[in-house]
């Protein structure tokens, strides 16, 4: 295929975040006494803030009640931006190398995260990432969240490029189908959970880092 964009997502692609959210929401649960595992975790990934929220309300309000849950997320945010501000959020391999891949041949590329632009503009400030990163997408800027296709259609209304020529970078189940419901080319590197054989259909490929993904824009 021949590439003239990159769409990257960010937390579990180009940032090891997942288990920093995990970690800061397992924390919080644990001061409130709230039943929290890391199944539960799994199946909040890739969906928004809002998203997040929500779901929260729905399993812990009855129990719990919505101003204890609304002091719980609270808790759960701050810990986890504690733990940025501190550095823990490491580069996943082959970000650095793929990046001066696509300088070096001109191609285009963009952040396309259904986090909140503070959350990422602080993630690629810290690792001193934010020259790479000019043209970003963010949960702010698009209606609705993955699986919803709206945050790569804008993503790559802002490449210039035709879907065709387009490449997305996901790791989660919802970034994949958020991509193939754009009808925008996908390769998965998937962190916390492999994907199925349905998944895999509606990808280019499944590689197991960054640094096989150069091969797929040669």
């Amino acid at each position: 295929m021949k590439v003239k964009g990159v769409i990257f997502d960010m937390d579990g692609l180009i940032f090891d975040t997942e288990q920093l959210y995990y970690a800061g929401a397992k924390a919080a649960a644990t001061t409130f006494g709230f039943p929290y595992d890391k199944e539960l975790y799994l199946n909040l990934l890739g969906i928004s803030d809002e998203e997040v929220i929500e779901k929260y309300h729905e399993l812990f309000d009855e129990e719990f009640g919505a101003t204890t849950v609304t002091a719980f997320i609270e808790m759960a945010y701050e810990n986890t931006r504690r733990l940025f501000a501190d550095g823990q959020a490491t580069l996943k391999p082959g970000v650095m190398e793929l990046l001066s891949y696509l300088a070096e041949n001109k191609l285009k590329w963009v952040i396309a995260s259904s986090n909140q632009r503070p959350v990422i503009d602080e993630l690629l400030e810290k690792a001193e990432l934010t020259r790479y990163f000019p043209t970003i997408v963010s949960a702010e800027d698009v209606p609705r969240a993955k699986p919803d296709p709206a945050i790569f259609l804008a993503a790559q209304n802002l490449l210039g490029t035709k879907k065709e020529e387009t490449l997305v970078l996901e790791d989660s189940q919802n970034g994949v189908l958020a991509a193939h419901q754009a009808e925008i080319p996908v390769i998965m590197v998937p962190d916390l959970l492999p994907p199925d054989q349905d998944l895999k259909n509606k990808t280019v490929a499944v590689v197991s880092s960054l640094h096989e993904v150069k091969k797929f824009l040669i």
